[in-house]
């Protein structure tokens, strides 16, 4: 009787949204990821995350563990630092029960998972803390950071546009939006809203939960575009 083939959840991280619109880093994801399964499994739904490394509210990474535990899967991740570069972070994933393997490191054990985790948390923290010391020396030495031209009002107002397009046009934003325009139909007040979103995992664009003045900015925004041309 012949084995069963392996099933393997796919998981994807981009760090951007234009970067998951665009495909660039997503489509170098999948290609590795369609080159490890080849012959030797057979791939499942699959999960794209669109955000920092820095933060580690997954939503989408929860939904393929899920998925994973569900069908008897293999969570499958084209990199490590695909998923994040805190340690502890990593090491709660290794100990969540959930089976998952790395395509570029196929034949690592907990130790080793555990060990690159720690040397990429390593990493990020020396770049953060060289990039203060080099702001402070900087200012210290007389210069004036930042570009005085962004100070204008002319440039605030283009600055208030970018972020209020870049909320209209995350992924996460669209479906947090249908999901209050809905809620809102049934009755339901602004703060009733942020709990079902929040207990939804549902993020607004910088990571954070929603609150009353985030969900009323959230439903302006829904009316602006469904009434839009």
């Amino acid at each position: 009787m012949a084995t069963p083939a392996k099933k393997y959840i796919p998981y994807y991280r981009v760090s951007t949204v234009k970067q998951g619109q665009s495909g660039l880093g997503l489509e170098a994801q999948r290609a590795a990821v369609h080159r490890f399964a080849a012959g030797q499994g057979q791939l499942g739904e699959e999960f794209v995350e669109v955000e920092s490394g820095k933060r580690n509210h997954r939503p989408q990474l929860a939904a393929a563990m899920a998925e994973a535990r569900r069908v008897g899967g293999t969570l499958l991740i084209a990199k490590l630092d695909r998923l994040s570069r805190n340690a502890g972070f990593i090491f709660a994933l290794r100990d969540s029960g959930v089976d998952f393997v790395c395509c570029d490191m196929p034949d690592a054990n907990t130790l080793t998972v555990g060990l690159f985790a720690v040397i990429a948390q390593h990493e990020r923290e020396t770049i953060s803390k060289r990039t203060r010391e080099a702001l402070t020396a900087k200012k210290a030495r007389g210069a004036r950071l930042g570009t005085p031209a962004n100070l204008t009002v002319d440039a605030r107002q283009h600055g208030l546009h970018v972020r209020q397009q870049n909320a209209r046009e995350h992924q996460a934003n669209k479906q947090a939006s249908r999901v209050a325009t809905l809620l809102q139909a049934q009755g339901y007040n602004l703060t009733q809203i942020a709990r079902e979103l929040n207990e939804a995992g549902y993020r607004t664009r910088r990571g954070k939960a929603f609150h009353l003045a985030t969900v009323r900015r959230l439903l302006v925004r829904a009316a602006a575009v469904s009434s839009g041309p």
